[in-house]
Parts: C-alpha cells; sequence; structure tokens
C-alpha cells in the first residue's frame, strides 16, 4: 500500500512538471554569440560594427526575454565598443548603465570609469 503511494506520488508530480509552460529564454542576445565570434575571428572594423549593432538590438528587444532585463556584460561589451572607438562619454554612460542593472559589477565598472578619467586627464 504504502509503495502505490509512492508511485502515485511520483507520477502526480511527473505529469504537474509536465505541465509547466516555458516562456522563452531567461535573456535575449539576439545574433551576439555569432557576430562576436565573428569579430574575434576577423579582427576589422566591419565585425566591431556588426557586434555593436548586435548588441544595440539586443538591448532594444530584452523586452522580449523573462526576465525583461538586458543580458548581463551587454551593456559593458557595448561600452568597451565605444570606448576603442575613441567615444569616452558614450562608455562612461554604458558603464553606469552596466553597473546599476547588475550591482555585482560595480567593482570592474568603478575601475573602467576610474581609467578613463585618469586617461582623460592625462590628455588634458
Amino acid at each position: 500500500m504504502k509503495n502505490k503511494i509512492k508511485y502515485l506520488y511520483v507520477i502526480g508530480a511527473v505529469l504537474f512538471s509536465g505541465c509547466s509552460q516555458h516562456n522563452g529564454a531567461l535573456y535575449n542576445y539576439e545574433d551576439y554569440s555569432d557576430d562576436y565570434y565573428a569579430m574575434k575571428k576577423n579582427m576589422s572594423e566591419e565585425s566591431s560594427l556588426e557586434l555593436q549593432k548586435s548588441i544595440e538590438l539586443s538591448i532594444q528587444n530584452s523586452q522580449n526575454s523573462r526576465s525583461k532585463r538586458v543580458p548581463p556584460g551587454m551593456y559593458a561589451n557595448l561600452g568597451y565598443i565605444y570606448l576603442k572607438s575613441s567615444r569616452p562619454k558614450e562608455a562612461v554612460s554604458y558603464f553606469i548603465k552596466e553597473k546599476s542593472t547588475y550591482p555585482e559589477s560595480a567593482y570592474f565598472m568603478d575601475r573602467m570609469i576610474n581609467k578613463i578619467g585618469a586617461m582623460q586627464k592625462d590628455v588634458k
């Protein structure tokens, strides 16, 4: 009798877990992985621009994911691309967005922001 009850619980658990709905991915990365690989494989201005567009599209479509947030590291990666393109103000703004969205990145983002500040002081 006890074994039958155990089997009923197991069967019930399996049935109920099979009924759960899957509402899509937690984060929306769009074509980020493919574009990142292409950029690393062929380091060019064009591949960097494609990665930038992919990240911007991912940020734009982040509301379509389950978390309704931008994937971790996207703001930071876009900020780094802007930094490499000699656009430090845009880079800092995206580093701040990364830090506010994901507080665990605050230490690294603060270091990047401080380095940009130091670079700008050296230029002046």
